[in-house]
């Protein structure tokens, strides 16, 4: 009996263990509540391996939880993928950037990325005030 999983535990179930972590748990209905297909797609989606077939289980959202991880586990190829997670920017200081340079917000993220607290304070410190 193997106790109950943490929900990204069946992201390296699917990955690289391939241990079934639905099945001889203390309660497998409750293992079956806690996998997220969610965090699982997106967790996948990094990879140009496994990134169709998140998108798959993404357009298969109706079937349960128990099916998805089933598909996954057997369909993706064992291997480590570990990946960052993105995270959205704060779109103030985006915008901020944006306006003050006449950037895009594309242009703004490679920005943000070089310069400092105390350069972007000063940026929207001028943009509140209209003075250098």
């Amino acid at each position: 009996m193997s106790t109950l999983s943490k929900p990204f535990d069946f992201v390296n179930a699917i990955n690289f263990t391939k241990q079934d972590l639905m099945t001889g748990t203390e309660n497998d209905e409750l293992a079956e509540k806690i996998y997220d297909p969610f965090l699982t797609n997106r967790s996948l989606s990094y990879f140009i391996d496994t990134i169709e077939l998140a998108n798959i289980m993404n357009m298969a959202g109706h079937l349960d939880n128990r099916l998805q991880f089933d598909y996954l586990i057997n369909t993706v190829r064992k291997r480590k993928r570990y990946s960052k997670w993105l995270k959205k920017q704060n779109m103030a200081d985006l915008e901020a950037i944006a306006k003050f340079f006449g950037y895009s917000i594309p242009k703004s993220q490679s920005a943000l990325k070089i310069l400092t607290k105390k350069q972007l304070e000063t940026i929207k410190l001028t943009l509140v005030t209209g003075k250098q």
